[in-house]
């Protein structure tokens, strides 16, 4: 047996609409695991918060996380950490934003945000990650994987721009839902770290499976022999790919219905 790669998306992929993981989907990964093939969860969402997921999984998983800026080994070793530049994060963290717009960082072990926002740990009921209420303007920029915005799109519009005019080709912008616009170091997303992680494992592209449904992952989903894109999809996405193959939705466990298929399980 030939063994493959399969990386996967987790919100809006993995994940169904109550942001769990499915009976069907722990089964077939547990499965593809036992059978030699190397499984990645990337996401963009913290370390920490992916570690339940894996938990819930039983099995040994690379992580990429917060779209690519970390990369961990199954047994949690830190393979890549791509920080933001500090004084580039000192400017996006004190770009002048509406009230309503949520500022939060990614650091090496936790959530920071400016203001409460219980709204937003409805994504983590799964996982038990949270945030920490702090002072953002006063911090000096260091250790920071990723700085994301969170609030009305027409509101990240204008963020985005200032930060594109401020600092583009030093800056990786993209969106991972319309509301949360995410801003890593330049050349810092899954793709980048997928390509290191294949390349450590010894692993050609051609071998690869990758899922996904938003703009966050065009790069990974360009980088892989067999791409697929959600039913749910980000319009966008399939247009960045149209190559990829277009699946189910992420609440019908298309993902594993997939790779039952692919690997006749």
């Amino acid at each position: 047996m030939t063994a493959h790669l399969i990386v996967t998306d987790l919100d809006g992929t993995l994940l169904g609409a109550d942001h769990a993981l499915a009976d069907v989907t722990v089964d077939t990964l547990r499965a593809l695991a036992g059978q030699g093939h190397r499984i990645v969860l990337a996401s963009g969402r913290h370390y920490r918060d992916i570690l339940a997921f894996r938990d819930r999984l039983g099995i040994e998983a690379h992580i990429i996380s917060t779209n690519g800026a970390y990369t961990h080994a199954p047994d949690g070793r830190l393979i890549e950490a791509r920080h933001l530049p500090s004084g580039l994060a000192r400017e996006l963290i004190r770009l002048p934003r509406p009230e309503a717009v949520r500022l939060n960082l990614y650091h090496d072990d936790e959530w920071l945000i400016d203001a409460p926002a219980p709204e937003l740990l409805a994504l983590h009921t799964h996982t038990g990650f949270g945030y920490r209420v702090a002072e953002l303007d006063g911090l000096d920029g260091e250790g920071v994987g990723k700085v994301l915005y969170i609030g009305e799109p027409a509101m990240l519009g204008e963020l985005e721009q200032q930060a594109r005019r401020r600092a583009e080709r030093e800056l990786h912008i993209t969106y991972s839902m319309d509301n949360s616009l995410e801003i890593m170091a330049g050349g810092v997303n899954k793709g980048t770290a997928l390509t290191a992680l294949l390349a450590q494992l010894e692993i050609p592209a051609e071998r690869c499976l990758a899922f996904g449904d938003n703009r966050n992952d065009i790069e990974m989903l360009d980088l892989v022999g067999e791409a697929h894109v959600m039913g749910n999809a980000h319009p966008a996405l399939m247009e960045a790919v149209p190559g990829a193959l277009r699946i189910g939705s992420h609440d019908q466990a298309a993902v594993a219905q997939r790779l039952i298929e692919r690997f006749a399980l």
